[in-house]
Order: structure tokens, then sequence, then C-alpha cells
């Protein structure tokens, strides 16, 4: 949410400051002495230049709200500035700026996401985690020094020698480059040993392996763990696991493996378009979990010593990996933030060698391919205070409706999230603005509105904007008539009961004495199946009879039937009283 949306919302009384607070919004109040204020805001400075940075916002109180929320406040920008540089090591250099609302003067400290790791004079150092901040332990100082530093402990020297890598899994490695789209990658399939494993840099300068290309090519030793995946699988969530199983290195031949177990215990639904291509809904689309576990083996910290855990149930599957989200990447900004992983080392062996997405799509095709099989998109978070990371896919049913007409939209946008975003929450809601769904998107709202005008000129002629809002800037858009009727009851707000659906066709036959099929389409935005599926229903309640000759078709009238609803007859006027006897 943007700075002056949230303070729309507070002025406006509709929240409440504490309520939308966030990883990058902070609002702060005076305290009753200086110093106290100071030393405050410079903790709280702390707390995002060591995670994504973010704003504070001092002269707010975090309770209230109207306009005796605002407090405003005297402090001097540049005094802050300054204080804020003094208590901080190492110093910290914000932006700050003033901005009157409510009649009061606010300052919004801008806070940078930082290069090295902060601390007050006073306090250890802490992250932002959603609207806390917690303190960081030693190894998170470490982690999170690492990669301000751009150290790479996958690179580094593992100390193991070219002789430890498994016959097996060289094999694996070699037929994994020859499926690459890479000629380069490729002709070192057939290339010698030393030169296929210094090209993809798996050696050390000291001669040894990297830690990446143990963790790939090698057995478990004593500097590596034995179980670096746990999978267990369970018929319903709460159940007793009824099938687990652990791999250790080398990950070349665990990763398919894993892969196999998972769509061994996957089912299939299919459906047809109407077109009458059939396309397969997995229970949980394989592409999808393929890039979890990638991003788990790629992003999880390997020197935590904890494996990455997948938990697998008909109705949720979840892969936690250890170590929190890459510092700048949120659950908020994953899908649009340029790709940064913890190990680039370890995360480029992944890529070229084909286990891993290229150019940081992972998590886009997750989100693509969950929507794609008419399922709810995974979410992603941090857990257990910060230290782990959680991907969840929800199973069950497939909304098959949903599914089916995404198949049915251009190629490009099938395989565009913006689009496959739009249309889910366009099966919740009516109407939207870029300003309602640029969070959904994660993109700016301007950003957004483009999207949303291309889905409605483009080849798609997926939306349009409503009437009333067409001129303005930021439209308010709907789905086109022809998405309303082939979504159908897949939208939460095109559903009716039976008795509204039957007063409207009563209503209709009342005022023109009969209904076809087109008018029922039209009243209910259904498709000619749909339509006929509700006649059939009234015909058979006798609320309608065929009154056409005609029997098949969009055209067949009909009208009233045995138990239709026929107006009362109004009770006839009674003689006029005699006043005389009054």
């Amino acid at each position: 949410m943007d700075l002056d949306s949230a303070l729309h919302l507070i002025l406006t009384s509709k929240t409440s400051a504490a309520k939308i607070e966030s990883s990058s919004l902070e609002f702060k109040q005076e305290k009753r002495e200086k110093k106290e204020t100071f030393q405050d805001i410079a903790e709280a400075s702390v707390c995002f230049a060591n995670g994504a940075g973010g704003k504070i916002i001092l002269g707010v109180s975090d309770r209230g709200t109207g306009s005796d929320a605002f407090l405003g406040t005297d402090i001097e920008a540049d005094v802050m500035k300054e204080r804020i540089y003094a208590l901080t090591q190492p110093s910290l250099l914000v932006t700050l700026e003033e901005m009157t609302t409510a009649d009061v003067r606010l300052l919004i400290i801008d806070v940078p996401a930082g290069l090295d790791v902060y601390q007050t004079h006073k306090t250890a150092p802490t992250r932002r985690l959603g609207d806390q901040c917690l303190v960081l332990l030693p190894a998170e100082v470490g982690r999170l020094n690492d990669e301000r530093r751009g150290a790479d402990w996958s690179a580094d020297a593992s100390g193991r020698p070219l002789e430890d890598i498994l016959p097996l899994a060289l094999v694996r490695l070699r037929g994994l480059l020859s499926q690459t789209t890479s000629p380069g990658l490729r002709s070192l399939a057939e290339a010698g040993v030393d030169e296929m494993l210094t090209s993809l840099r798996f050696i050390h300068q000291d001669g040894t392996l990297t830690r990446a290309a143990e963790i790939m090519l090698c057995g478990s030793t004593q500097g590596l763990p034995d179980t670096l995946v746990v999978y267990q699988h369970r018929s319903t969530t709460g159940g007793e696991a009824d099938f687990v199983r652990r791999w250790g290195a080398p990950l070349v031949q665990a990763f398919p493996e894993i892969m196999d177990v998972i769509a061994n215990r996957i089912g299939i639904t299919p459906v047809t378009t109407g077109s009458g291509q059939q396309i397969q809904i997995e229970d949980y689309p394989l592409a999808a979990i393929r890039e979890a576990l990638a991003n788990a083996l790629m992003h999880g910290d390997h020197r935590e010593s904890r494996p990455v855990s997948i938990e697998h149930s008909p109705e949720l599957l979840t892969v936690r990996s250890p170590g929190p989200l890459v510092t700048g990447v949120l659950p908020t900004n994953i899908l649009t933030h340029p790709s940064k992983p913890r190990f680039r080392h370890l995360a480029d062996v992944f890529r070229n060698i084909g286990l891993a997405e290229q150019l940081g799509q992972g998590v886009d095709r997750m989100f693509r391919e969950m929507i794609r099989s008419g399922r709810a998109v995974p979410s992603v978070e941090e857990v257990s205070e910060g230290q782990d990371t959680l991907i969840t896919f929800t199973g069950g049913p497939p909304n098959s409706r949903v599914a089916r007409f995404l198949a049915t939209l251009p190629l490009a946008e099938q395989n565009d999230t913006d689009t496959l975003l739009v249309t889910t929450v366009l099966c919740e809601k009516r109407t939207i603005t870029a300003s309602s769904i640029s969070n959904v998107l994660q993109r700016s709202v301007e950003a957004t509105e483009s999207i949303l005008r291309r889905l409605a000129t483009g080849e798609a002629h997926l939306l349009e904007p409503t009437a009333g809002t067409s001129s303005r800037r930021h439209p308010s858009y709907r789905l086109q008539r022809t998405a309303l009727v082939a979504l159908g009851p897949a939208l939460r707000y095109q559903k009716r009961s039976v008795n509204e659906s039957d007063a409207k066709i009563v209503e209709h036959v009342k005022d023109y004495g009969q209904i076809n099929s087109r008018t029922v389409q039209r009243l209910f935005d259904l498709d000619v199946f749909q339509a006929r599926d509700l006649l059939r229903d009234l015909l058979g309640r006798e609320l309608l009879i065929r009154i056409s000759e005609q029997s098949r078709g969009t055209a067949v009238r009909y009208g009233p039937g045995p138990k239709f609803p026929l107006k009362k007859a109004r009770p006839k006027p009674g003689p006029a009283p005699d006043e005389t006897l009054f």
C-alpha cells in the first residue's frame, strides 16, 4: 500500500495506523523526551536497513483514527537525519521529507536497504518481519553479512578431491547437460571430466571441488548432512504419515527421484474445452512443484544442516526450506523482484543443468501453473520467526470451469502471470481498479493500469471499463460478457439460488407471456448448455411448458406451466358503509 492511500484510510477513520503497518511501513509518534524519540527512530531505521528498506512516518499515533491520530512533530529534518547517523553503527544515511496532513506536520524517513549489517549503539541488530522487528541471531547476522558482502558459501572449497564424485552422479550430470537448450552446455555432455567440471566451475582454485559440486555430485560425509530432503505423504492433512522417504547427496540423483515419488501420488482430472481439446489437470501441477523444490534447494541455507521438508496430502502440499527469504525479497514483491540467489554459484549450477528456470521465472511459473489448473495461487511466507521459508499449495477438486476458460485464451495470455491473476480476482469480485489490484500483481498502479488496458483492448478482449468510469484515468474494469458466460458458476457473484432464478424467469414470463433459451442466456450470462439445464429444471417442476411447435434449438418458446405462480386476484370492494348509521 502506498503512503498516500495509507494516510487517507487513517484520516477517514477506516483503519488505525497499527493495522496497516507492514514490512515496509511504520508509524511513530514523539516520545516524552526528544532523545527517546531519536533512539526510537534510529532503532526502527536499523530494522528496515537490515531488510528491504521502508518508510517511517513520525507524527501519527498507531492506535487512533481520524484527525485525532495525526499528532504531528516539530523535529527538524536535518536534526533527525544527523541523530540517526550518529546513533547507528555503521552510520546509516536516510532521506527525509516533510508533509502536511490533517493540518499537522509529519516527517517521512525513507530508509534504503543497507549495504552492511546495522545496529544502534544500545541495541543488537534487528530485521523487519511483517510489521515486527526481530533481533537477529548470530547465525542470521553472519548470513546477512555474507549477502551484503557478496560472499558465496557454495563457491568455496569443500576440500574434497575429484575422486569423491560418484560414477552414477557423473552419468546423471551428462544426461542433464545433453537435454539443455544451450549448444555450449550440450557439448559438455561429451567432453572429458576435467573440461566438463572446469567449464561448470565445479573446481575451486585449490584443486578441490566447490561446495556446490559436493552437494550435486558427491555422497554425504562428515561435512555434508546425511539428509538434504525429507518427504512425507499423508492420506489426510492431519493423519499419520503413510509414506516417508529421505534423500541425501548427490542432488543430481536425488532430484529426479523426489519428483518421481511425488508424481506417483498425484492424480489427474481430464477436462474437455469447448473446442473439444482435452486438458489434463493434475492434483498439484508438477511443473509448479518442481520449481518449488528447485527454489528450496537453491535458496535454502545449507549451512543450517537442516533438510528441505515436503509434506504431501490431497488437501495441502508444503515445501519448507531452512533460512528466510533472501534479503530484499518479500512475499509482497516475490513475483516482480529481480532474481537474487542466496548462493549464486549453486543457483547457476541448477540453471545450467536444467533443474531450475532461467532468469528467475520459477515463482512466476508456480503461480501460473496453479491458476491454469483452476486452483488458488501458492502462498510464500517466512515462518518460525523468519528461520524457515514455507511454500504452500492448496489441493482439493480443481475449478474445471476456470481451467477450461483459461485454456481458450490466446497462448500469450495463458502464459502471462498478470492476466491469470486478474482473472482469478475477477472470479471473486465483479469489478476491479488498478489501485485495488496493484498489490496482487505486485506492480505500481500505473503499470497495473497499463496491463488492464491491454486486456481490454488487446487480442484477449477479456475486460471492459464500466460505462460510468470509462473516461476516468483509472476506470473500473469488469469481465466482458463472453468471459462472464464462459466462467458462469465459477464467478462467486454470479451464483443465484433456485428461488432467485425462478423469480426472475417468472417475472419475465408474466410480462411477455413466454421465454426462450436466448433470453435465459442474456438474463443470467449463461452459455447454451447452462440455459438448457435451467429450462429443463423448470419444465420438470412444471413451472413452464413448451408452447411452440419447435421442440429443439434455442428458439423453442416456453410459457406458464400447471404450477406457474399466477397473480392473486384482488378482493372485490364491498358496499360502501351506510353513513347514516354513524
